[in-house]
């Protein structure tokens, strides 16, 4: 079991998405987050308007500096917005468990990841990723396929935690590959309204509760339970979507469940 979990993703200044998301979920669970932010973003609830790459020598000198003083084995990386950035942290990435969640749009749409940016993320990353965790769109752009099957098969990730939540209307299937085979599926209402940061959630609760000694299916299963709640208590602080409510009056999801 680890007490932390790093986490290197963008700051949404809206605290919706992004490394804010990240921050509040892991210390939902218990454990201390240990935040590297990648990419500076201009954007609320309606949209995105510019994003800025951190500089790729600063991102190697936190990690260096804490990875001194702090163990932490578990490391969930969302938002990497250049070819530069991806090659470098996957070369300090070679003996963590890596949870990824591969941002290519905002959820208000805006293309984040450019073709040549994502071509680097499958070839430098993906084969070091334990469990990716894309919307359907996200598959097809990583894989270039527009099969889910064929999509899967193309990537070279052991587990995928794939959402439907883009192209589902009344309710939303997320299926769980274990090398390009289904393994479990979990299937929940689709509720009205857009909500930004349910990725960010999801994808550092699967990572909190492998840090806390859960194995992949449960890990998957208790974050989508732990994300849909936040969901179905959402707030609404901005004109657009709605901010998941990660922090719940009674939390029962601690990692003493998963020990």
């Amino acid at each position: 079991m680890n007490e932390a979990v790093l986490v290197l993703s963008g700051l949404d200044p809206c605290g919706g998405a992004g490394i804010a998301a990240d921050i509040e979920t892991i210390n939902q669970f218990g454990l201390t987050p240990l935040p590297i932010v990648t990419t500076m973003t201009v954007q609320n609830t309606q949209s995105v308007v510019e994003v800025q790459p951190v500089n790729v020598g600063l991102i190697a000198k936190q990690f260096h500096h804490l990875q001194a003083d702090i163990a932490f084995k578990v490391v969930k990386i969302g938002l990497l917005c250049s070819s530069e950035q991806i090659r470098v942290i996957a070369n300090l990435m070679q003996d963590k468990t890596i949870v990824l969640d591969p941002i290519v749009k905002a959820s208000t749409q805006e293309v984040l990841l450019q073709t040549q940016v994502i071509s680097t993320l499958k070839q430098e990353l993906l084969p070091l990723v334990k469990i990716l965790t894309p919307n359907m769109a996200e598959l097809f752009a990583l894989s270039g396929e527009k099969d889910e099957q064929k999509a899967i098969e193309k990537l070279a990730c052991k587990w995928i935690l794939l959402t439907t939540t883009d192209v589902s209307e009344s309710s939303i299937e997320h299926r769980l590959y274990h090398h390009a085979k289904l393994v479990k599926s979990y299937t929940y209402n689709k509720l009205s309204g857009n909500y930004h940061g349910s990725g960010c959630t999801l994808s550092s609760a699967i990572s909190a509760l492998i840090a806390s000694g859960a194995n992949i299916e449960i890990a998957c299963k208790n974050a989508l339970d732990y994300t849909y709640q936040t969901l179905l208590n959402a707030k609404n602080i901005g004109k657009t979507q709605f901010h998941p409510n990660r922090i719940p009056a009674k939390n029962t999801h601690t990692r003493k469940k998963y020990q």
